[in-house]
């Protein structure tokens, strides 16, 4: 915390010479062992210890395979493979690599709701979301990159929708869709770029995380309350060993589902599709990204108007990328002088019918956009049939054998006719993703604006130690949530 006196003092001569040249122990002592932490902080709060242990884990592993892989597309699959079946321990490794993506992911995500929930993107934290958006933003890449480096079947097809929404850009896109696939199509020249990016973004990562972790020890942790620190000796703990036991149970807890799915089942996140070597003559009948991204997924794909001379393509690439640009501008977007939604009702259920949205926003991603919800009809045969003298007709029939007979019917007269499908009337997963995009945006350019400044939010606690201990007169504590 910014203006937090340092309590380290150096035992033995070696310390007290290292400290005077370079005060590495003291940074580490001020701001992991001795740094002043709101004595309020719940459960969602130990995600960040979470998220480095996750980025520990990644790179790690990700060092290791990177020594044995081969970044050929004539070599890339087999060479995964013989990772995992000759490399020693190298199934586990590969397994927690790729599980690894995944639980990095979910802890960001619940991470992020956190901040969203208790107010951590206003000031004085804005450069704090910031950075974190920053963190999202290269992961999500770091990601895409490391999803194409087994070469599978979805590997090389994902990679290749993913590549083609930049060359929808006006004047640009397909200059930069070249640049990215290193030449005319995705080859040896894009894995290789691929790989490359991959094994350098984490380090990347882990660079922002730092200044991450600076940003945030400046202002202190929010809290449940989002009442500032007051006075350290009440309000506070030092982080050690109070915060440290929370956070290393909460590993220890997370490790252990994370340890359920390395071993039990290790590929219920991914897709079966990339357990087949790519194929650019074969194209999978349902291309979908790893689950972590199908809500941006989803909102790509729900544009499907034009608006003026921006075509539909165009426009979900914006919408895709408006929807995590969005998250740079919030800290200014939210009007309300409070920060937690634990003393502000009306934004509280709008923020869950936000996480609800995004939840439902992955599932229209992992769905066929055309599939019913709610049929509201039974789909027919349409028999199309153009007469000798140039009449056209359509005639509608529920079985196929009778379609089939008309059909012929109509041929064997010398007329023109086929059978095509009439798809009943129905609420599709396109107008679900449609109706959740809008809620997306308008949930943060709209709603919290307004609600910051229209709702009235409950009494906030004059301190922290209050809404812990409660008052001197007795009052009850606010309970953690």
């Amino acid at each position: 915390m910014s203006g937090h006196e340092s309590t380290y003092t150096p035992n033995s001569g070696f310390e007290k010479w290292l400290d005077s040249r370079l005060p590495i122990v003291r940074l580490a002592h001020d701001s992991f062992v001795d740094f002043p932490t709101p004595k309020n902080l719940n459960y969602w709060y130990t995600f960040g210890g979470i998220l480095a242990v996750c980025l520990a884990i990644q790179i790690i592993t990700g060092i290791v395979l990177a020594m044995h892989y081969t970044a050929t597309v004539d070599e890339a699959f087999a060479s995964v493979e013989r990772i995992m079946r000759d490399v020693p321990f190298g199934w586990l490794l590969r397994y927690v690599h790729a599980v690894g993506a995944s639980m990095f992911f979910l802890a960001v995500y619940v991470h992020m709701f956190r901040g969203l929930y208790y107010g951590s993107y206003k000031a004085p934290r804005e450069v704090l979301w910031l950075l974190g958006c920053v963190i999202f933003l290269l992961m999500m890449a770091t990601a895409f990159l490391g999803y194409m480096l087994p070469w599978g079947q979805m590997s090389l097809h994902g990679a290749n929708v993913i590549i083609g929404l930049f060359g929808a850009i006006p004047l640009v896109g397909e200059g930069i869709q070249t640049w990215l696939m290193g030449g005319p199509s995705i080859g040896n020249q894009t894995l290789q770029r691929f790989f490359s990016l991959h094994y350098l973004l984490p380090f990347m990562i882990a660079g922002v995380v730092i200044l991450h972790i600076w940003a945030l020890h400046v202002p202190g942790n929010n809290n449940p309350t989002g009442v500032e620190v007051k006075d350290v000796e009440k309000d506070t703990v030092p982080f050690h060993p109070y915060y440290t036991v929370k956070d290393g149970f909460a590993i220890v807890l997370f490790l252990i589902i994370f340890a359920g799915f390395v071993f039990y089942a290790p590929n219920v996140l991914g897709h079966a599709d990339n357990y087949i070597e790519a194929n650019p003559l074969v194209t999978p009948a349902h291309i979908v990204p790893e689950w972590y991204l199908l809500p941006f997924y989803a909102i790509l794909r729900a544009i499907t108007f034009d608006i003026g001379p921006i075509q539909a393509k165009l426009l979900g690439v914006i919408f895709m990328f408006g929807s995590i640009a969005v998250l740079f501008a919030l800290p200014w977007l939210d009007t309300s002088k409070v920060k937690s939604m634990r003393y502000r009702p009306v934004a509280k259920q709008f923020f869950l019918g936000f996480v609800a949205a995004a939840l439902l926003l992955g599932w229209c991603g992992a769905s066929n956009p055309d599939d019913p919800i709610i049929p509201l009809g039974e789909d027919k045969l349409q028999v199309s049939y153009t007469t000798e003298a140039g009449v056209d007709g359509v005639a509608v029939f529920e079985a196929y054998d009778d379609a089939a007979a008309f059909r012929s019917e109509k041929l064997a007269e010398g007329s023109t006719a086929s059978i095509a499908i009439k798809k009943a009337s129905a609420f599709r997963f396109i107008h679900l993703a449609q109706i959740l995009t809008a809620y997306y945006f308008a949930y943060f350019l709209i709603i919290l604006p307004y609600l910051g400044l229209r709702e009235t939010p409950k009494d906030e606690p004059d301190a922290i130690h209050k809404a812990v201990l409660g008052s001197a007169h007795g009052a009850a504590a606010v309970p953690a949530e």
